[in-house]
């Protein structure tokens, strides 16, 4: 009991100092910004072609679920990529490899991930607004994201404009942004680990309504917020690779992914009830007019 009364004040008190420190750090989308790419989901059926492509299979985090297409699609106005927990047979099993992606025989759980890559993509700096609803059941993490099109990971550059999931249990919304280090596949981040009690102790139905994720981004700094309030702005001083190319101020473009993740950091799933659903009512890019 003393251990759980504990970790509940830790949780309060940390929300309530990132509330002071955030205080009066609102945002609304820059004056001369033009908006240059947006999708309103009003097609009924699969993301539109022209926008978005998919990802399959196990590609990620020894994440628990199986990204498939038929889990993503538009009605109403709204894009819902929906996790089920359905078993799938891995058509790559091998059960001699050292790969998590093919010594799976079957994946318990199937969702979707949507990508804009080859299709839609854009060069640094901008305004990006995204509305969405997200589910915060254990096992679930669902994230808004961009990748460089140039280097493998993390030398492109990664920037999280929203992970929901849970630290040593505890949900939390996270902003972050990451590039390379002198170590293959590791990254350096800039994150903001925001405990989900900092949004639900003025709002206790938050979960249950969709809220505006942006993402001011200029020469200087990546600005990340949730409904106009910071929640991280991250110095592109900082953020240089080994050999000293910045991937956020660079030539390349990125492109936009938005999933459904089962496992690994979203928690254990074993007694959510499913399906679940991530939700999202439009994505916006807007470019800047004026030098």
């Amino acid at each position: 009991m003393l251990t759980k009364l504990f970790l509940l004040l830790c949780i309060f008190v940390t929300a309530n100092c990132y509330a002071s420190n955030k205080q009066n750090k609102q945002q609304t989308k820059p004056k001369d910004f033009q908006l240059v790419w947006e999708d309103n989901f009003d097609n009924d059926g699969s993301p539109n072609p022209q926008n978005w492509n998919f990802e399959y299979g196990f590609v990620r985090n020894r994440e628990l679920q199986w990204y498939q297409p038929q889990n993503a699609s538009c009605a109403n106005g709204l894009l819902t990529i929906e996790a089920r927990r359905q078993e799938t047979v891995n058509p790559n099993y091998n059960p001699l490899s050292d790969n998590w992606r093919f010594n799976r025989e079957n994946a318990q759980y199937t969702s979707a991930c949507i990508i804009t890559k080859g299709l839609q993509e854009w060069p640094a700096y901008g305004y990006f607004e995204i509305r969405a609803k997200i589910n915060v059941s254990p096992g679930s993490w669902p994230a808004i994201w961009l990748l460089g099109t140039e280097q493998s990971w993390p030398h492109c550059g990664e920037i999280d404009i929203m992970e929901f999931y849970r630290i040593n249990t505890i949900p939390h919304l996270l902003a972050n942004a990451a590039w390379g280090s002198e170590i293959n596949y590791q990254a350096r981040w800039d994150e903001a680990k925001i405990p989900f009690a900092h949004f639900t102790q003025n709002d206790p139905d938050w979960a249950k309504k969709f809220h505006t994720w942006s993402m001011h981004w200029d020469k200087k700094q990546i600005s990340i917020y949730l409904d106009n309030e910071l929640l991280n702005q991250i110095d592109l001083q900082q953020t240089i690779n080994p050999d000293g190319g910045n991937p956020f101020t660079s030539d390349q473009k990125f492109y936009l992914l938005l999933n459904l993740a089962i496992g690994a950091n979203g928690g254990d799933p074993t007694h959510t009830e499913f399906p679940i659903r991530f939700e999202v009512d439009y994505v916006k890019v807007y470019k800047e007019t004026t030098n």
